[in-house]
């Protein structure tokens, strides 16, 4: 039924928006909890076992808090854990990219030009891709090298490029920003669930016992923490991306990916040691310029990878909208009304790709871009911005008839 798109399209935005809540509480505790921690002082009042202090003002009042490098001498009565909003914040992204791009696995996620696979391969690369990346990023953190803090950083760093780069040998270049996204994000949830939160159960355990806690699992969880505060600003960027196609529809893509993991260090370089009171390298904002000006540079030297070629044939599952009888009338009102942006070479004034990398030159990519086409320019005004092209109600009327007859042939969507 063509009302499935419809509400296909609600139930995304439902859990896009769950998704951002989520994320928006996540990323405020964890950059909080690294500003507090890197900016306590250490006093000679301080209790036994405490670390140091901070005092803070915020919404009309004053909050003194102190941290222990262990644990106090005993449990406090009450105790507030800090996990859910990552655990809320992957699932709800998982769901995501099950919604988008495993449910539209041949739209979204599968780039026949650059692997011709099923839609189930692809969906399942994509996960095994997913537990791989925690698995290696584990292993390398228990191995004797996780005792360098740095050079684990060193190896991380070219694990995720390593990645960036396998990624685009399989997906689109959208889905392989997407999932570089949430590679990394699996690691930092991960993170969270298997390392901090069960290293803090531990030490609550011994509190609760009468046992001495542990140190050593306080210093594992402080890593991995560490990992996750230089990573944040990198999947907020691929998380991103999407709506941008200069920054993953190129031949340079991967090291754009590359880069923007250095921007995310340069920048949280920046703050941590603002925080930490040893002084403002502002060389990092020169750093993180300088890099963003050559991914500015990368973005615009290749032309597009992903569209399909003139000649092409839709895939079968969209064979039903190129062959329906309205189509060759569609094909003139998308030529007339849309193809001036939405070309491989756009001749709006001002645009350099196709807005989302959505090019509609040929009757394969209309054929593909069917649902897309339906949503935004049939069943509403969205498309073309501010109705530039002068669409009129009856060419979108005709839109309507085309999706809904192409439906109703069968169950495309």
């Amino acid at each position: 039924m063509y009302e499935y798109a419809v509400a296909w399209e609600w139930i995304a935005l439902a859990v896009r928006w769950l998704h951002v809540v989520t994320a928006i509480a996540w990323i405020g505790s964890s950059f909080y909890f690294i500003a507090l921690d890197l900016g306590l002082v250490n006093r000679p009042h301080l209790p036994p076992g405490a670390y140091g202090e901070e005092w803070q003002v915020h919404g009309g009042g004053f909050y003194h808090i102190q941290k222990y490098l262990v644990a106090p001498a005993t449990m406090p009565e009450h105790l507030t854990w800090f996990k859910w909003e990552s655990y809320a914040t992957w699932l709800s992204g998982f769901a995501m990219l099950c919604l988008v791009y495993y449910g539209g696995a041949e739209l979204f996620l599968i780039d026949r030009q650059v692997l011709d696979v099923s839609a189930l391969t692809a969906i399942a690369i994509s996960l095994a891709s997913l537990a791989l990346g925690w698995i290696l990023y584990d292993l390398l953190c228990k191995s004797p090298l996780g005792r360098n803090t740095w050079g684990l950083m060193i190896l991380l760093y070219i694990l995720l490029v390593a990645m960036a780069w396998g990624y685009t040998q399989v997906f689109t270049g959208r889905a392989a920003f997407l999932h570089l996204g949430a590679f990394t994000a699996t690691i930092m949830s991960a993170n969270v669930f298997f390392i901090i939160i069960p290293n803090q159960k531990i030490v609550v355990a011994d509190l609760i016992a009468g046992r001495t806690p542990d140190p050593r699992y306080g210093v594992i969880a402080k890593q991995r923490s560490l990992h996750n505060n230089y990573l944040t600003l990198p999947v907020i960027f691929f998380m991103l991306s999407n709506h941008y196609p200069l920054a993953f529809a190129t031949a340079f893509n991967w090291i754009i990916a590359a880069l923007v993991f250095l921007m995310g260090v340069t920048i949280r370089h920046w703050f941590n040691t603002t925080h930490a009171r040893k002084g403002r390298p502002t060389w990092t904002w020169l750093a993180t310029t300088i890099l963003f000006i050559l991914i500015i540079w990368l973005s615009t030297v290749p032309k597009v990878l992903t569209g399909e070629t003139a000649g092409a044939a839709p895939a079968p599952v969209f064979q039903k909208f190129a062959s329906d009888a309205h189509f060759p009338a569609v094909r003139d009102v998308v030529s007339s009304r849309c193809s001036m942006c939405h070309a491989a070479e756009p001749v709006w004034e001002g645009l350099h790709a196709a807005p989302r990398d959505v090019v509609l030159d040929s009757d394969a990519a209309i054929a593909r871009h069917a649902r897309e086409i339906y949503l935004q320019a049939a069943r509403s005004h969205a498309m073309p911005p501010g109705n530039l092209t002068g669409v009129t109600p009856d060419e979108r009327q005709l839109l309507t008839a085309w999706y809904e007859s192409a439906v109703s042939q069968g169950d495309a969507r």
